[in-house]
This record gives C-alpha cells, structure tokens and sequence, in this order.
C-alpha cells in the first residue's frame, strides 16, 4: 500500500522538496494551497511546476474548519507535515504581530483539533524555528534549551508547540516538532538575504544591475540546505515513537562570507560591488544562533550531506541561468 502526505505549504520551498522525495518514496501526495492559488501566478506555483501534475492540491481557507476535516476523512493520510507559516520575523510591530499569532497559531490549532476530534491515525510534524529561542543564547542550542522568542513568528511557533505536547501527552497524538534553523536553496524567496544575494550577483554578472545593497554582513547564520532538513522531516515521521529534535549544521557563516564565495563563482570581487545601507539593519535582529544536532544525529542517523560552499555555487548556477533569458 503507497502510503499518503499532506502537506501545508506545499508550494514554498521546504513543501516543493518535501513533495519530491515523497514522490520518489512512491506516496501519493496531497498539499494544501490558498483560496487563490492558480497556476498562472508564478510566486506560488513555480516551484512545484514539474511535477504539478503528480500531486493533488485542495484549495482551503485556514478558517473553513469543516473543508479541511472533510479533505482529511476523505484522503487519510498516513503523515501531515504543517509546514505552513506567515514567516516575516517582526520584532516590534503590533498588528502584524497579532496578525501572525493567529494565522500561525490558528492553523496548527485547527489541524490537531481535527486530529483529536476524528481519532485520524497519522504522524503530525510541526515546522518549529530556531526563533522559539533567546537572542541571547551564548552556547549551541539543543533540544533542551528554554524557550524564549523574541518575535511574532516565534512566539507562533512556541504557542503552536505548547499546544502540540499537550495533546501528544494527554492524548496520545504522534505528533513531532523539527526545530528547524535556518536554510536555504535556489528556491528561496529573494526576500531573504542569501538569496537577495545569490539573484542579485546573477544580475551583475548580465549587466542587469550595478550594485547590492546589504545591511549587517557580519550577521552570522547556522545556515543549511533544504533538501537536508526536509529529509530530516520525513526520517522524523518513520519513527514509532513522536518526539522532538533540532535540525541545524552546527556551524556559523556571516553574510559577508557568503557574498564573497557567491561572486567569486562568476569571477568578481564581491567589495566592488557591495554597498552597506544602515537601514537595512533590522534593531533587535536575531542573534546568531548556532545548532547542536547531536540528539539527531545519534537517533536518526541524520547530518547534513551539502555543504554551505555548494550550497553557494548551486544558487549562483540556477540564478545565472534565470538572468541569462532576459
């Protein structure tokens, strides 16, 4: 019997990878899309175009409870991975942050609700984040590390566990939680710097632009590639027994390093072409957090196979051959 996944999220990056390795597991895959998705936009349809037609998408609102239980009893998955989130990390603006508590907190809530509530025998796993943790926090953070968000998407993230363990607890729900820090791939929005970074040298290189603006390039990451933490989702969901683990590399790179491998893949000198903008300096941005994946590592066998060095040169590649259409 093929087994089946949900996925929220399916259209970002983590749930494209995700959908690729189910689909070569053999699953039949099932994602959760917006009201409005179409295949005509392409900021959320391109990176699950080559292999639209091998998924199931179901249109939801998060706040239509009884379309997503009746999707639910309909397609029994074995597994659900919750990956969906509103991921703009704001530390001090108020009405963006209620607006991210309750999509983020509401949609995990209405899931595990539904789980509960129809005795639906599947593995849940929650997309947590290295924000549910202190900016303060000196030493690799591990599993058993208090947490202590700073902003709206991780106090999401903390009060969507809260609500997890308890009902793992109390109820007996397989449910698991992967602390994800933070990764990348050419799949990225450009939103975010390392792949604001990656477009931007592909441009320079075509002559479509002249400059990149960054703010803090000392700022330092635990930084991944995707396709590494997805696989650890799915390892997660194979185990007997829910439990929680942090997925991370364990090793710290500053913007600046990356800038520097990223235009020497096209034979520049990244200092020509940088230009500092203190506005773009976040106040009360992240500090560098660092993973300790030993709990991982010695349970599920798991590290991390890309290294940060060819995680530069495939997003250069795959943004040079953007840039070079146009």
């Amino acid at each position: 019997m093929r087994k089946t996944a949900l996925i929220t999220g399916i259209t970002g990056q983590d749930g494209s990878y995700l959908s690729e390795l189910l689909l070569i597991k053999k699953y039949k895959v099932h994602g959760f899309v917006r009201n409005n998705f179409s295949a005509q936009n392409l900021k959320s349809f391109w990176r699950i175009r080559n292999f639209r037609n091998r998924i199931t998408l179901h249109k939801v609102s998060i706040h239509d409870e009884k379309k997503i239980e009746k999707i639910l009893l309909k397609i029994k998955p074995d597994e659900i991975y919750h990956l969906a989130a509103q991921s703009y990390v704001d530390y001090f603006k108020k009405i963006k942050k209620n607006i991210t508590l309750d999509i983020n907190f509401n949609y995990t809530k209405t899931i595990l609700h539904l789980i509960k509530k129809n005795n639906i025998k599947t593995k849940f796993f929650f997309a947590g984040s290295s924000e549910m943790y202190s900016n303060r926090t000196k030493s690799k953070i591990n599993e058993n590390n208090r947490f202590s968000p700073s902003s709206s998407y991780g106090l999401s993230k903390l009060k969507s566990y809260k609500l997890l363990k308890s009902l793992r607890n109390n109820n007996g729900l397989h449910a698991s939680m992967g602390i994800l820090f933070n990764h990348e791939s050419p799949r990225k929005d450009t939103s975010f710097v390392l792949r604001k970074i990656s477009s931007s040298v592909a441009q320079i290189k075509n002559g479509l632009r002249k400059k990149i603006k960054l703010g803090n390039i000392k700022a330092k990451r635990d930084w991944g590639h995707a396709k590494d933490f997805v696989y650890a989702m799915w390892l997660i969901c194979q185990q007997k027994k829910p439990d929680d683990f942090v997925i991370g590399t364990g090793k710290l790179h500053s913007v600046e390093y990356f800038a520097k491998l990223a235009f020497k893949e096209v034979n520049l000198n990244y200092k020509k072409y940088l230009e500092i903008d203190k506005t773009l300096i976040r106040k009360g941005d992240s500090k560098a957090k660092i993973a300790d994946i030993s709990k991982i590592r010695k349970k599920l066998k798991w590290k991390p196979k890309i290294e940060f060095k060819s995680l530069v040169k495939e997003m250069i590649k795959c943004d040079l051959k953007i840039y070079n259409k146009k």
